[in-house]
C-alpha cells in the first residue's frame, strides 16, 4: 500500500500536539476531555501545549465538565495562555453541549408541582452570578409551551416589564404562567420587591384570563415557591 496506515502511525504522534489528527483517525469518542478542549482553544502557551493547558484548566474544577461550564469568560482568562477568544470558544463549546442535551429531553413537560418547574429552570439560572428573570408558559393541561428569558440584571436585581411577560403569553397561547428568578447570593428569602412584582404580575393577568400559578426563587441547590408558601 502506498498510503501510510495512520491507525498505526498515530503511535508516533505526540499526544499533546495532535488531538485534531487523533479525532480524524480514531473518532471523537477516542479523545479525552482535555484533548477535546485543546481542539477548542487551538494552541497552548510558551510553556505548555494545548492539551497540557487544558488538563490544568480541568484540574482546577476537579475534572468536572459541568463545573467547567459554569466558569465565565473572565474566570477562564485567568489561566495563562487563555485569552478572550479562547475563553469564548470554551464557553461556546460547552453551551452547545448543554443545548444538545436539552434537545434530547421531551419537548413538553407537564407541571404537577413547584419541584417540576424548578427542575426545568435550575439548569439555566441556578448557578449564575447575576440575576435573570424567566417565565414558563403553560397550556390548560399545565404542559410547558415555552420557557422564556424576560430580563437580565446584576447581582442584586433585574427589571421586569409586565407587558413583555404577557405579550409572550398571548403569542404562545398560554393560559397560565410560572415566574422564576435566581438569587446569586444564595438567599431564598423573597425581597419586598419580589413580593410586589409577584402581585403586580398576578393582577396584570386577570383581565387577560391568564393565571399566575407560582413564582420561584431559585438557587443552585434549593428554591422558594410563592405558591407552596401560600403567598400568591
Amino acid at each position: 500500500m502506498s498510503e501510510h496506515n495512520s491507525s498505526f502511525s498515530i503511535r508516533e504522534w505526540d499526544e499533546n500536539d495532535r488531538p485534531r489528527e487523533k479525532l480524524m483517525v480514531k473518532g471523537k469518542n477516542a479523545l479525552s476531555d482535555s484533548e477535546l478542549i485543546a481542539i477548542l482553544i487551538g494552541s497552548g502557551n510558551r510553556d505548555e501545549s494545548a492539551v497540557a493547558l487544558s488538563k490544568r484548566i480541568l484540574a482546577s474544577v476537579d475534572h468536572q465538565i459541568n463545573s467547567l461550564g459554569k466558569l465565565s469568560v473572565k474566570q477562564l482568562m485567568k489561566f495563562k495562555g487563555i485569552g478572550e477568544a479562547k475563553a469564548i470558544a470554551i464557553v461556546a463549546g460547552l453551551e452547545l453541549g448543554r443545548r444538545r442535551k436539552e434537545e434530547d429531553d421531551p419537548v413538553m413537560y407537564k407541571i404537577t408541582s413547584s419541584k417540576d418547574a424548578y427542575n426545568i429552570l435550575n439548569p439555566f439560572i441556578g448557578d449564575l452570578e447575576h440575576e435573570e428573570f424567566w417565565v414558563l408558559y403553560l397550556n390548560n393541561s399545565n404542559k410547558v409551551l415555552q420557557k422564556k428569558q424576560i430580563s437580565i440584571g446584576g447581582k442584586t436585581g433585574t427589571l421586569v416589564d409586565p407587558r413583555i411577560v404577557y405579550r409572550y403569553a398571548l403569542e404562545f397561547g398560554a393560559t397560565s404562567i410560572i415566574l422564576a428568578h435566581n438569587h446569586p447570593s444564595g438567599s431564598l428569602i423573597p425581597s419586598t420587591s419580589d413580593k410586589a412584582l409577584t402581585q403586580k404580575l398576578k393582577h396584570a393577568g386577570v383581565s387577560l384570563d391568564i393565571k399566575l400559578l407560582d413564582h420561584l426563587i431559585i438557587t443552585e441547590k434549593e428554591y422558594f415557591s410563592f405558591a407552596d408558601e401560600v403567598m400568591l
